[in-house]
């Protein structure tokens, strides 16, 4: 196998992640660390750099963007901090442009060539996302560190002026668009691709991204469908942190779906996830219901790819998206189905997160809402609509749930009262003395959740053996939606 240049710093937070040392880091400390770092950074820096995607070398237009008057000298500062980003950004944009040539391409690529554009690809968007950095002169200059235009209320009510529109703008679609799958790269725990397909939403009007790892010499593997959390860009940066990194060990197949309005899907003038926040909730409504079309198609290509059961699941907001999409697939065809749920830091309702929880008194989405004319009732009222009062379609021995005690993003005792209203066994429950942030963190050393979702892919194999023993088996299970051919996947 040729091996991948490794990065000695990713390594040694990952050795360190999985010592005995690593419970002093992940603790409640670091949580409030990072928020302050997210409140006082992370957030105003993103701005900055999302204003200069917007003015594209203008300083005057980046200057209307972030709605500051710099002096001559900050101009001049600006200029040269302008010239880098756009360095920066035309180097992603031809690197990009490669890796989609060699990795979907219709010519043939040699393993080594594949290597490179991938280890490409990974610096200079590394790089052009840490652009951040640059704009740290202009980070106290910053007024709103999130670009937030909400609708009023009256312009979400004609958009979605009864529950038969709502619900409308989350059904499946008629005919299933064809998923594209790359080359494969190796890598230590098997092998990497992606899949592309059309974003089923007319929202989004885009092409939806996946990662997938899967493990090699496994036949049929079990798969989870992961969704990360808002402002993650996990497959564009040299990664630090991934929490189920180990799952490919166990022999399972791990799908990771880029989320609307990140990574490849940000929009000009925005950052990643920014976008998500801008228009809430109308923007909140097209995410989720984007994300279940687009997850519903990721379930179908598992089923076309592999015999082996299938879970959905996320961390933060990737898991509520998971649990609106678990409750929802209740109506759908059986072979669309999930057949578990793995959930990591949650809560009932995305509206506790957005309104109520510690990132929401960074944003001060609340006080532009109410700007626009909104209550934090009304606010509340739409935003519970997007978590289906309902039980999931899966039984409750098949969901895990990893919690922190300290978790004050995803309010803990919400998501707590949540499984208890599901009845989700005591055994499948995680619960650590962390917050929303170090619980990831935590993962990479205690496993037992990712060992708890491995044993129940082992019991849903078994009881299929079971019935395909007693009885033939249904192929539609297996196959396409109906009306569509089976499989409908361009390698």
């Amino acid at each position: 196998m040729i091996k991948r240049p490794r990065h000695i710093a990713s390594d040694r937070v990952m050795r360190f992640l999985r010592s005995s040392l690593s419970p002093l880091l992940t603790r409640p400390w670091l949580d409030r660390l990072i928020l302050w770092v997210l409140e006082h950074w992370f957030f105003p820096l993103s701005r900055l750099w999302a204003s200069a995607r917007a003015a594209e070398g203008s300083v005057d237009t980046f200057c209307i963007e972030a709605d500051f008057a710099p002096s001559p000298k900050q101009c001049q500062k600006a200029k040269r901090v302008l010239a880098n980003f756009e360095h920066a950004r035309v180097k992603n944009l031809m690197t990009e442009q490669i890796w989609q040539e060699y990795l979907f391409g219709d010519s043939n690529v040699t393993e080594q060539r594949l290597l490179i554009a991938e280890e490409m690809r990974l610096d200079t968007r590394t790089e052009y996302l840490m652009m951040r950095k640059q704009f740290t002169p202009f980070r106290k200059m910053i007024k709103q560190s999130i670009s937030l235009r909400p609708p009023t209320p009256e312009a979400t009510q004609e958009r979605y002026p009864d529950q038969a529109v709502f619900d409308a703008a989350f059904a499946l679609p008629e005919q299933f668009p064809v998923i594209e799958e790359s080359r494969s790269i190796p890598v230590p725990s098997g092998r990497d691709y992606w899949i592309r397909f059309k974003s089923p939403s007319a929202d989004m009007d885009d092409l939806a991204y996946a990662r997938v790892h899967e493990p090699v010499g496994v036949e049929n593997p079990p798969t989870l469908i992961f969704g990360h959390g808002i402002f993650v860009e996990f497959d564009h940066f040299h990664n630090l942190i991934d929490e189920v990194h180990a799952l490919t060990s166990m022999g399972i197949r791990v799908v990771r779906p880029e989320a609307p309005w990140h990574g490849r899907r940000v929009i000009p003038g925005h950052f990643g996830g920014e976008r998500l926040l801008s228009t809430a909730p109308v923007g909140m409504i097209e995410f989720l219901a984007a994300q279940t079309q687009e997850w519903a198609v990721l379930v179908d290509w598992c089923r076309c790819t592999s015999s082996g059961p299938v879970a959905i699941g996320g961390s933060s907001l990737g898991a509520q998206t998971a649990k609106s999409i678990a409750v929802r697939a209740k109506v759908w065809p059986k072979h669309l189905q999930p057949d578990a749920l793995f959930m990591v830091t949650h809560c009932t309702h995305i509206a506790e997160a957005a309104l109520d929880g510690a990132l929401s008194d960074l944003w001060h989405l609340s006080d532009a809402l109410r700007d626009q004319g909104w209550n934090k009732e009304l606010a509340r009222e739409w935003l519970n609509k997007l978590d289906p009062e309902d039980t999931p379609v899966m039984p409750p021995e098949q969901i895990v749930s990893v919690m922190g005690s300290e978790d004050t993003v995803t309010p803990f005792a919400s998501g707590q009262a949540h499984m208890d209203s599901w009845q989700v066994p005591t055994q499948n429950r995680f619960v650590y003395q962390r917050g929303h942030f170090t619980i990831p963190l935590g993962l990479i050393r205690d496993q037992q959740g990712l060992w708890r979702l491995r044993a129940i892919f082992s019991q849903i194999e078994q009881q299929t053996k079971k019935q395909q023993a007693n009885q033939p088996v249904d192929i539609n299970l297996l196959s396409n939606r109906p009306g569509n051919p089976p499989c409908s996947t361009i390698q």
